[in-house]
């Protein structure tokens, strides 16, 4: 089985782009990470690099497919927002979200976790089949019945988040239990706020059955928001990936 895999990350309308997002490639494995940091705490980007820097050291230290891996990688991110808040008081409150996922594509396996509000989204022929819950305070009105579910983008407090990383608390976290086995042609999709607020489910999968490619699906994804967005948008950035049996040598072979 190949990869194919796109990112982007811009920095919307804001004035420092709080997002961070990459990934990264063994001979059989692929680790993709991406944090959002809280715009409401100063020293968010700084919050979300370290997400990201920390999962690549770990990673690289012991690249695993495995529920143990991504509690390691999502703890060892907890730890250095924490550190970095006891060393320099300006940043104590700083947070970050963070979506993590690892493929195996020798294996055809895939697991992934998550705290606050940046998703994963898993694609199985052109239609969503999974998708991560908010960590906020609207998804839990969801959940209560008292939002409808299409309400959620709108709501005046879909900001506010109850769990994120920085907290020192870590029980909130989520953690895909069994490994999920990836078929041909399986996508996943990791966004932060600012991509899916403007980008509703029925559009993502209009537009990836659309595309050539995973990175001209980000490109119609971006299109969207750019169309959407207002004076205020928002940091936005995301990761696709395209599962594939094929014999293109661009992509990661298993």
């Amino acid at each position: 089985m190949y990869l194919e895999i796109a990112k982007l990350s811009k920095i919307g309308k804001r004035k420092v782009n709080e997002d961070a997002c990459d990934y990264w490639l063994t001979s059989n494995l692929a680790c993709c990470v991406l944090s959002d940091g809280l715009g409401g705490h100063f020293g968010g980007d700084v919050a979300s690099q370290l997400v990201v820097s920390s999962a690549h050291d770990r990673f690289h230290q012991q690249p695993e497919c495995s529920a143990r891996a991504i509690e390691s990688l999502l703890y060892t991110a907890d730890d250095a927002i924490v550190r970095k808040q006891q060393q320099n008081k300006e940043l104590k409150e700083m947070r970050a979200t963070a979506v993590i996922l690892i493929v195996d594509a020798a294996n055809r396996r895939a697991t992934w976790g998550h705290i606050g509000d940046s998703r994963l989204y898993c694609f199985r022929e052109g239609r969503i089949i999974l998708q991560t819950r908010d960590h906020s305070i609207s998804q839990s009105m969801v959940d209560a019945g008292y939002l409808k579910q299409e309400e959620l983008r709108a709501s005046s407090v879909r900001n506010q988040l109850y769990a994120a990383l920085g907290n020192g608390d870590r029980s909130e976290a989520e953690i895909l239990s069994a490994e999920f086995s990836i078929q041909n042609e399986d996508v996943f999709l990791m966004c932060s706020d600012g991509l899916w607020e403007c980008v509703d489910e029925h559009e993502m999968e209009r537009m990836l059955n659309l595309a050539p490619s995973a990175s001209g699906w980000l490109a119609a994804l971006e299109k969207q928001v750019l169309l959407r967005g207002n004076q205020k948008q928002d940091n936005y950035s995301a990761i696709a990936l395209w599962c594939k049996d094929s014999d293109d040598k661009t992509l990661m072979p298993s």
